[in-house]
């Protein structure tokens, strides 16, 4: 990805942050070691649980004091940012190979500042270039939370079981009829969560920030 890219990361303290880790890092790349893979002969791609804001961030925006940009923009308190999940997704391309999709309502304000800031020079998600930039986002790439990268296509039947892993691991899926349920161990999404700022121009395993802010 070029540039620099503003993630959103669970609480470190709900369930869902050792949930995500633990299927991203060993429960979906032991079960589906070939669709978890950049190539069958290529090891999984591990990274930590997050839905991009943004990506595409020169580092020229935050110059030699990346913590104090992160810090001087005014994002939405916690209580109005909600992730909120929908539906186990895979698309061909790397990136989104397959994800959980995102509601759009719950973190158009979080995500349109981060755009605003970092690539266009914006006050905020009013500006002309992030509304149409997040008009497109919600049509054309969509807020998610990726799962696994890869080049190896996934079969419906493969999705079927991702889908069953998943919520068996504890994350509710609306849209397939899953619902939430604290009691039953069972998670839809989170409300706040922690912006990493992470240089994502390099190679996957090199993706560690250098700045973090918590809502």
């Amino acid at each position: 990805m070029p540039g620099s890219s503003l993630w959103l990361l669970p609480p470190l303290t709900h369930p869902l942050y050792s949930i995500l880790t633990k299927l991203i890092s060993s429960t979906l790349p032991s079960k589906c070691p070939s669709e978890a893979a950049s190539s069958p002969k290529v090891k999984p791609h591990y990274f930590s649980p997050h839905m991009t804001l943004t990506s595409d961030i020169p580092p020229s925006v935050y110059a030699s004091d990346p913590q104090a940009w992160l810090d001087s923009i005014p994002f939405p308190s916690a209580e109005h940012v909600k992730v909120r999940f929908c539906k186990v997704k895979s698309q061909d391309v790397f990136y989104r190979r397959c994800y959980i999709s995102v509601g759009y309502e719950g973190v158009k304000y979080l995500a349109g500042i981060s755009r605003a800031r970092g690539v266009f020079g914006e006050e905020d998600e009013r500006g002309e270039k992030t509304k149409e930039w997040l008009e497109w986002w919600r049509k054309q790439f969509g807020p998610h939370v990726s799962l696994m990268y890869g080049d190896v296509p996934i079969t419906e039947e493969k999705m079927r079981e991702v889908s069953r892993i998943i919520v068996d691991a504890g994350v509710a899926l609306p849209d397939d009829g899953q619902a939430a349920s604290g009691e039953r161990g069972m998670y839809d999404g989170w409300d706040g969560g922690v912006v990493w700022l992470v240089p994502s121009d390099g190679p996957i395993q090199e993706w560690k920030p250098i700045a973090v802010r918590e809502l």
